[in-house]
Parts: C-alpha cells; structure tokens; sequence
C-alpha cells in the first residue's frame, strides 16, 4: 500500500478511474495512453490496470478528428460548435492484451507496417520513397502518412503515382502525400527529380530506396548500363549523392535500403578477389535476371553500410533490409514462370 500511496494510486475507488493528474488520451490509429501531468511523462498502460487498450468503431456522427500545431489529436464536434482533446470514443475502449512474444524479437512476419509505427507521431516529416505507387513501396508510404509525414511518392509513371496518392487520401483525407516523376533507369531523370525536390526547399528525414526490377531480360538504360544494375542499385547510389546535402542538413534523418537476402548468392569478385566491373553490368552473352537481381541487391548492402560509415558522424543513419521471401506484389512480372513460383509461394509467404 505505500508503493500506492507514494504513486499516487491510493486515492480512486474503481481500478478504471484515472489517479489524480492523469489524463487518458488518443493516437491518430486508435491506441489509447495516459499522460502524468506532474511527471511529465506518457505511458501506454493504464496507470492503476496496467491495461492496453484502444478505441472501438468510427467517431459518432458529427465529429471529426484534428491535429493541433504541436502534433496532438483533437476532436471537433461540427453538431455542437465544440473541440476537445478527449476522444468519444473513449466510452467504447476495448482491451487489448497482446500475447508475449517467446523470444526477444519485438517484430516478426505477421507484424504490419501500421503496427510497426503504431503510437508514432510523424508530423512535420519529410519521406521520399521510391517506387511507391505498389507493392512494399505503396504500403511503406502509405503507413508513414496516416501517422503524419509529409510523403512524397517517387514513381516511374506520375498517373499511377497521382492514383497512388488518391487511394491514400481516401483513407485519411489530410494525409500530405503528392507524387513527383522519377525513372530511375535514366540518371538524367534522377537528376531532374533531385532538383524539383530542393527547389520545394524542404528537409529530408528518411529516404527509402524502394524500387526494384527483378527477372527483367536483358536491357541497356538510356546511360548504357544494364537494366537492373541501374534500377536496383546506380540510380539509388546517384539519387542519394545529389541528396546527400538535405539529408546533412535535416539530421537526425536516415536513409533505408530495401535489399534481398538474395545478395548471398552472388559474387562480384574475379578469380583473383578483385572487383569485377562486367559482372555489375554485364553484356547480353553472360548475362542471367536471377544474377543479376542478386548482384544489384548485395550492392545495395555494400553502399549502405559504407553510407553509414561516412554519414553517421552527421547524424544520417543508414540500414539495408530483407523484407520478406517472394512477397506477392507486381515485382514478378516479367516473366509468367516467376509469376507461378510467387502464386504457388503466396499462402505461405507475408502478404502485402
């Protein structure tokens, strides 16, 4: 009872009553947290249950959620003229008491990508992701600005990065999303993009390098280079050196690499353990999509640790990533085997 009376716990009657200076609160995806006006602090469990919960169902008719200039969440009733900082839908929380998990690992292969920002306010943020119009692209940038950041989708095609854009807006109308061009098999295009996007005079927090071709025949870029080289791993090497200033300048900011555990099945070395420059790009004779693939992806490892050996001291973190075996999105299209091998996969992989 002293541990109580000290926490100030004693005073309530009912195990759901607040304690005296606590508040209960809402995030923009629903979870519910108490805020400690005399500590000054915030926690998600409640302060007496040690409960999680959230919200449950829409905002009764009328209302209408808001955030204010410091990134809190507030409501406005439209019926009544009024705003308040208490959610009403906090008279229909449910609890939620997720199951442990065994091991030391916080995420896993079930985990979403809302799950993964769920509490996080991003507001006042800027992202850049490339290849954002579908797949792991849309989803990332999706997530990112339903929990505030300013998102800007970099697509090859801007009419299916504007309908990108639109079926953001459809779930939250004041996401800040726009669409910009960016083909990343032409580095004059990157060029292009880097400069559009520094003449808007905004910073750049994180910059997820996206975009992928995988099992695409053979082809030479406009530069001369091999398709999926270029795609994969020089345009994104060359969008984040013209980047590289604004990245400096809006630290802490981070830029993140989708990678492949594929890169394990690869070698750019000759006989002698030298780099081989015609493996990256190779001629039509040697070249085979699935190694290529590979090769783009351990250079994508490569360039990110150094990025972060030399960036680091800045205050921009950059981190490579797999994110998931044969994840069914529009990745596999260049060829109808592929097509099969990614449908059979499907029950037994991760989902979009």
């Amino acid at each position: 009872m002293a541990a109580l009376k000290y926490a100030g716990l004693e005073d309530t009657d009912s195990e759901e009553e607040l304690p005296p200076g606590w508040e209960e609160r809402t995030t923009k995806d629903g979870w519910v947290y108490y805020a400690n006006h005399l500590e000054e602090k915030t926690q998600w469990e409640h302060p007496k249950s040690g409960k999680r919960k959230r919200v449950a169902g829409e905002l009764p008719y009328g209302w209408e959620q808001e955030t204010d200039e410091n990134g809190q969440v507030y409501f406005v009733d439209h019926i009544n003229k009024r705003t308040t900082y208490l959610d009403p839908r906090l008279a229909f929380t449910v609890e939620d008491n997720p199951v442990k998990p065994t091991t030391r690992q916080k995420y896993d292969g079930n985990s979403t990508a809302m799950e993964i920002l769920q509490g996080r306010d991003l507001s006042g943020k800027v992202v850049i992701v490339t290849g954002a119009n579908s797949g792991i692209g849309f989803e990332t940038a999706k997530s990112l600005a339903l929990h505030g950041a300013r998102v800007i989708l970099a697509c090859r095609s801007l009419a299916r990065g504007s309908d990108a854009v639109q079926r953001i807006l459809g779930e939250w109308h004041k996401a800040k999303v726009e669409a910009m061009t960016l083909d990343l098999a032409s580095l004059q295009s990157v060029q292009h993009f880097a400069e559009a996007f520094k003449s808007k005079n905004l910073p750049l927090h994180i910059l997820i390098c996206n975009a992928a071709v995988f099992g695409a025949p053979w082809s030479l870029t406009e530069d001369g280079l091999e398709s999926t080289f270029q795609v994969n791993h020089l345009g994104h090497f060359y969008l984040v050196q013209l980047l590289q200033d604004v990245l400096r300048q809006s630290s802490p900011a981070r830029v993140v690499v989708v990678s492949s555990e594929s890169h394990r099945f690869t070698e750019i070395k000759d006989s002698s353990g030298k780099l081989d420059f015609s493996l990256l790009s190779p001629a039509k004779k040697d070249y085979w999509a699935m190694l290529a693939y590979n090769r783009s992806k351990l250079c994508n490892i490569l360039f990110s640790n150094e990025l972060n050996r030399r960036l680091a001291p800045y205050g921009v973190t950059s981190n490579s990533l797999h994110p998931g075996n044969m994840i069914y999105s529009s990745i596999h299209r260049n060829w109808w085997l592929y097509t099969l091998l990614f449908t059979l996969a499907r029950p037994f992989t991760k989902s979009m």
